[in-house]
């Protein structure tokens, strides 16, 4: 069995965003509540030592909210897991604290650097702040200085991560895909990873999938965009799970997915921690549980 990702849920189902495409509003909450969870220490460790095994390289530190409204929770994963030594260690957010609150978030970054962290993937919709803020603060004047903050997590020490939702109206075809990558590479972004807005087979929202019926990408749309990528661009390799990287103009891109499961394969693409204990391997399908 070979696992690609060891994912860590940090913090509760708190967020400071409203996407529309919540993914913790589509899933069931296994557990996860509006409140700081306590952490099953021991479990978490079983679940290092499975990952380690099964020769995993990189561990994600990510959350059905939004992890990095509870730092501390996050330091004592990175003790809890430093034993290990994942060479790659990374985190998931929508980075709209670190941008807002500088003072408050340096110390924890700089401290997370130092026990081992590697890069920030944050969370974006589109290279425009207006386009980004009607994704993630709707209710709100403005988003975040994009370029602010991957300026400032670069001085940090930290490699970056931009993953952004592929939806209509936003990132949906080869012209507004150009622009991204442009953008990528004009902030000196190391990795860029762009998946389809998609919903569980049991979505468990109905704004949300409303939302997602209503800006989901055509079949034309999708097949511009890898068209895109494969005449411009050099694949450099073929993940499990669909996923393909390329060199765009010297810029790294992931096309990639969803997908989760592949009832086909013994290979897990995510091999998912709960803080209750439970390790699993699939966000919507309750019975895809190891532990």
């Amino acid at each position: 069995m070979k696992i690609q990702t060891f994912s860590i849920l940090a913090g509760s189902a708190a967020c400071n965003s409203r996407c529309p495409y919540c993914v913790s509003k589509m899933t069931p909450p296994q557990g996860i509540t509006m409140k700081e969870p306590e952490v099953n220490w021991r479990n978490f460790r079983k679940a290092c030592l499975l990952a380690q095994h099964s020769g995993v390289t990189t561990a994600m530190i990510t959350g059905k909210g939004e992890p990095i409204l509870f730092p501390d929770q996050i330091t004592k994963y990175l003790d809890a897991m430093a034993e290990f030594e994942f060479p790659m260690v990374e985190l998931q957010t929508n980075g709209i604290l670190m941008a807002e609150d500088r003072a408050k978030y340096d110390n924890h970054l700089r401290d997370w650097y130092a026990k081992g962290m590697t890069t920030i993937a944050v969370s974006i919709a589109h290279y425009e702040p207006e386009k980004n803020r009607q994704i993630f603060l709707p209710h709100k004047k403005s988003h975040i200085d994009l370029p602010g903050l991957v300026d400032y997590l670069h001085e940090t020490g930290f490699s970056v991560r931009l993953a952004c939702v592929l939806a209509d109206g936003f990132i949906c075809n080869s012209k507004s895909l150009e622009e991204l990558i442009s953008f990528a590479k004009g902030n000196k972004v190391e990795q860029l990873t762009v998946r389809p807005v998609n919903k569980p087979e049991n979505n468990k929202d109905k704004a949300v999938h409303e939302w997602i019926i209503n800006h989901h990408l055509k079949e034309e749309q999708k097949a511009d965009i890898k068209s895109y990528l494969s005449e411009k661009g050099h694949q450099l390799m073929q993940l499990v799970h669909s996923a393909t990287i390329y060199d765009v103009g010297g810029q790294n891109v992931c096309m990639t997915d969803s997908l989760t499961l592949d009832s086909n394969s013994e290979d897990i693409r995510q091999l998912i921690f709960f803080p209750d204990g439970h390790l699993r391997y699939d966000w919507q399908y309750e019975g895809a549980v190891i532990l």
